[in-house]
């Protein structure tokens, strides 16, 4: 990696200074974090060892479990453990590849989340051909390509990271690297590069927020000629699935659609989307799917 600036190491200002302070974000984090873990490889495990559990919804639970673990990890252990040091700093090499990781799974989490809106459509709309079209195969391609997706998204990010150009400053008023208060660091003018950031992640936060709102208003008018009984099952599944999109997707969008700007809200909607988002999303397909709840309690009993 070719380091384009004088800086070797930058220093995160963290969510606060104050030293109490501090430790309640230790405390705090520190249990949503290992909560987050837990909850998302408790339905990865799930999902892969039950038999009950093999339709192509439950496929991109799995990835989008996967996905919210390690999207979680790629800021909160930096953060906790930041909470508790003196000396808060992250290498320049560190900092770019947070950058990655940050925008990769965060990628892979629009991507999947697209991938299962697709999975309902298909179901609900086409329920005759839903067994050919969302075969395994299919399924894989579709994730494969999210993969793709994620990493072109993530690899624009960091190239416009990289030529970044920091020669002063190097506090970083975040708890992590991201490439909105870099920008602020850098000895050029970034007009043209936040620009850039903006019709990168901005445009793939609200497009696949419109294309994910247009087809939950396809499922919704496909509904009208269902039973009674259909309508629950099928809006309980979107429910869930809706409910996970909007906590994403609102703070994406009101963190990269606008310009070069910051609010001392700012960090509050980068926990929120990072580390609320992840710890949520296992509570909400867990407590709204009777499936998910039995293969977990099949699971448990059969372990104890």
């Amino acid at each position: 990696m070719v380091m384009n600036s004088s800086v070797t190491e930058f220093i995160l200002f963290g969510l606060t200074q104050d030293a109490e302070m501090q430790k309640v974000v230790f405390g705090i984090f520190l249990i949503f974090y290992l909560l987050t873990l837990l909850g998302n490889l408790l339905i990865v495990v799930t999902i892969k060892t039950s038999v009950n559990l093999g339709s192509p919804m439950y496929f991109f639970l799995f990835y989008l479990s996967f996905t919210d673990a390690c999207f979680c990890t790629t800021t909160a252990p930096r953060l906790i453990v930041d909470a508790l040091s003196q000396k808060k700093t992250i290498s320049y090499s560190e900092c770019m590849t947070q950058v990655f990781a940050f925008h990769f799974f965060g990628g892979m989490e629009i991507f999947v989340l697209i991938l299962m809106a697709f999975d309902r459509y298909v179901a609900i709309c086409k329920p005759l051909r839903y067994t050919t079209i969302m075969s395994r195969r299919v399924c894989v391609v579709l994730v494969i390509l999210a993969w793709v997706g994620s990493g072109i998204h993530s690899l624009a990010q960091i190239f416009l990271a990289l030529k970044l150009p920091f020669c002063g400053p190097n506090v970083i008023d975040h708890f992590f690297c991201d490439l909105q208060p870099l920008l602020k660091l850098a000895c050029m003018d970034t007009y043209v590069i936040n620009l850039l950031v903006v019709s990168n992640s901005g445009a793939v936060s609200m497009v696949s927020f419109i294309i994910l709102l247009i087809s939950y208003v396809v499922i919704l008018y496909s509904l009208r000629n269902y039973s009674a009984e259909g309508k629950r099952k099928a809006l309980s599944t979107c429910t869930s699935h809706f409910i996970v999109v909007i906590i994403f997707f609102g703070p994406c969008i009101f963190m990269y659609t606008r310009p070069q700007t910051t609010f001392q809200v700012d960090k509050m909607v980068a926990v929120f989307y990072s580390n609320g988002t992840p710890f949520l999303n296992p509570l909400i397909y867990t407590l709204r799917n009777a499936e998910v709840k039995n293969a977990m309690k099949k699971l448990w009993c059969s372990k104890l």
